[in-house]
């Protein structure tokens, strides 16, 4: 009967009521209505939702943080969360994710996305592509390294996902530096290597060593990725004869395979290094300066810079945005709905600082310091792809 209803009324129609409805809604229509089934499954129609209208209400945050149950043992938790300035909602129930390793080191623990609806939950060895709306996940195969000896071994500095528009086909990288320990097991480092994951292929390949030869004078700084653009953002210092010479941000073009580096605002140079995160705000490149937790200068304490890039890679187009003072922010976390900015405290409590308003808030979200990671989301239907029947399954949470 609802095929019937459905057939007399003109697409344009459908389309137009669909697209006004949240992503739990629409997977009911696939159960009662064939004719919804393949309209909702077709791949224009899941461009047209990605791309629809929507606003501030249509934003959610899907919330990564651990606790420690057992000493030295530690849970990873997700969290799906809709709200306002003043209290944030559970959507479902928290998940308790076993796949990440938990240990005491949070640093390479990583949030990136959404791409194209998609969202990359990393650790050093295991890669999460998830779903947020659908609440399908795809858990990938890891990296194979082997060391040329035994004394070889792999650091994982930094990791990225993204969509190559050219290629159409998402991609996983994961920035190593590989070391070898002398007689006395001082680590050595020899070489540097790029790993990327195809998801049209389900493999793991090799940069070129060419290219990769590039990244031998930098380091990138951990929890500092953004994907924007095409283009795998990491915040990065640049070493000459040992020293650094400066602070930049590293570009990788995820269709090009290139990496290239983008200037950083003058006033962000500081003789003790910043510690900055990469954000979005108003469409824009965005850049979190803040002291370390235990800055040298006590006068940058509590004092933390936001800058936007207007045009991007255009350097003179660095703006400062806002400043924000009194406030300890150990570590920060995000800027939703394009006001509202999210960090983590000291004591490892979830903290809201209204940009427009200038009020703090307390949110009800605790857990081990500097665990937490957030993303803002909006509501999509990209399926994770998947290339053939012998790679791993997509899941459901």
């Amino acid at each position: 009967m609802a095929d019937g209803i459905m057939k007399k009324l003109n697409e344009d129609v459908v389309i137009y009521i669909l697209l006004r409805l949240a992503v739990k809604s629409l997977l009911r229509f696939n159960c009662i209505s064939k004719t919804c089934y393949s309209l909702i499954k077709s791949s224009t129609f899941v461009y047209l939702y990605l791309n629809r209208t929507t606003t501030s209400k249509d934003e959610f945050i899907l919330f990564k943080h651990c606790f420690e149950y057992e000493r030295n043992m530690h849970k990873t938790i997700l969290s799906f969360l809709s709200g306002d300035d003043d209290y944030f909602n559970p959507i479902i129930q928290d998940l308790d994710v076993t796949h990440l390793k938990t240990n005491n080191n949070y640093s390479i623990d990583q949030f990136i996305g959404p791409c194209n609806g998609l969202i990359a939950m990393m650790d050093s060895v295991t890669t999460i592509l998830i779903n947020s709306s659908t609440r399908n996940y795809r858990l990938l195969p890891p990296d194979q390294f082997i060391g040329c000896q035994e004394d070889h071994y792999r650091s994982i500095q930094n990791v990225g996902f993204g969509y190559d528009s050219i290629a159409n086909d998402y991609k996983v990288i994961r920035i190593s530096k590989i070391y070898m320990t002398d007689r006395d097991d001082y680590p050595e480092e020899m070489d540097r290597i790029v790993d990327i994951y195809d998801l049209s292929v389900d493999c793991w390949r090799k940069l070129d060593g060419d290219v990769v030869q590039q990244l031998s004078t930098f380091y990138c700084a951990s929890s500092s990725q953004m994907f924007y653009r095409g283009i795998c953002h990491w915040f990065a210092s640049q070493y000459i004869e040992g020293e650094i010479d400066e602070y930049l941000i590293l570009c990788f073009e995820m269709s090009t395979e290139i990496f290239h580096s983008l200037k950083i605002p003058e006033p962000c140079f500081s003789m003790y290094g910043p510690s900055c995160k990469l954000m979005l705000l108003q469409d824009s490149l965005a850049l979190i300066y803040h002291p370390y937790s235990e800055p040298v200068i006590p006068d940058e304490k509590d004092l933390i810079n936001i800058w936007i890039m207007k045009d991007y890679n255009i350097y003179e187009s660095w703006t400062k945005k806002y400043t924000i003072r009194g406030h300890q922010i150990d570590f920060p976390l995000a800027i939703w709905k394009g006001y509202l900015f999210l960090y983590q405290s000291g004591s490892g409590s979830m903290m809201s600082y209204n940009l427009n308003s200038n009020v703090v808030k307390e949110l009800s979200f605790h857990g081990v310091p500097k665990s937490f990671r957030v993303i803002g989301y909006k509501d999509s239907l990209t399926s994770i792809p998947r290339e053939n029947e012998h790679t791993t399954h997509v899941q459901k949470f």
